[in-house]
């Protein structure tokens, strides 16, 4: 499979879920300097300006009629302490509900787990992603999880402190530190409200946007190797 970008694309870009609606950072890899954006749907974040080469998003993209994704599985090996923070991913006919009972008891019908209110709560964007990313979306919107990023930061090390720890925060910001600079984060900071994205959500944007990087680079890697599709022909696969 090509993978996403090229060497000759100059913007990448990653994002992140948050309470605003998405919060989206651009790189220019030819002068490194980045661009946060807060997009309100998936729409808005999918017709982004300049297109980058390569999206990557912490969302599920590729979903299973049943059972568990591969790559949320070896994510969870990699992560070890962290393996919590990776989300069984929606089965696809849970999708369909309009809410939680519902979904949850699809889900149990068909793989026996329910449907949390916090796994709820990513329904939606779910949904919109699913709607608007297909087959050939995918050869420039990628999956990532940001904590398999701050892995990836980390020397294949997880970050042992949870995100949202005042030790997790530290330690997160001193790996994008170094990876873009320190005027990066707070860039991003002055740029977005606190209302609209908590620290750790501009953290976790800019550790897809590394990501992503990565793809273009050619130095990025995917869990599985060789990825299964789902019944709409997505690849069901995570970068880092």
């Amino acid at each position: 499979m090509a993978r996403p970008g090229g060497d000759t694309a100059a913007i990448v870009a990653g994002a992140d879920g948050c309470p605003g609606g998405w919060i989206c950072v651009l790189l220019d890899r030819s002068s490194r300097s980045v661009t946060p954006l807060l997009c309100r749907s998936s729409e808005e974040l999918l017709a982004i300006h300049p297109e980058p080469s390569v999206l990557a998003i912490d969302m599920p993209i590729g979903l299973p009629d049943s059972g568990d994704r591969d790559c949320d599985r070896i994510a969870r090996t990699l992560l070890g302490p962290r393996r919590s923070s990776v989300f069984p991913a929606p089965i696809r006919p849970s999708l369909a509900a309009v809410t939680r009972r519902g979904a949850d008891a699809i889900s149990r019908a068909i793989v026996g787990r329910g449907v949390g209110a916090q796994a709820w709560a990513l329904y939606r964007r779910v949904l919109s992603l699913d709607r608007l990313i297909g087959p050939e979306e995918q050869a420039l919107c990628v999956e990532v999880h940001p904590e398999l990023s701050f892995f990836a930061l980390n020397g294949d090390r997880p970050v042992p402190d949870a995100k949202r720890s005042p030790g997790g925060i530290a330690t997160r910001r001193a790996l994008i530190d170094a990876a873009f600079g320190p005027e990066a984060f707070p860039l991003v900071r002055r740029a977005i409200a606190p209302i609209e994205a908590d620290d750790d959500d501009l953290l976790d944007a800019l550790a897809a946007c590394w990501t992503a990087h990565r793809i273009a680079e050619g130095t990025a890697q995917r869990i599985p190797a060789d990825p299964p599709t789902d019944a709409r022909g997505l690849r069901m696969e995570m970068w880092f």
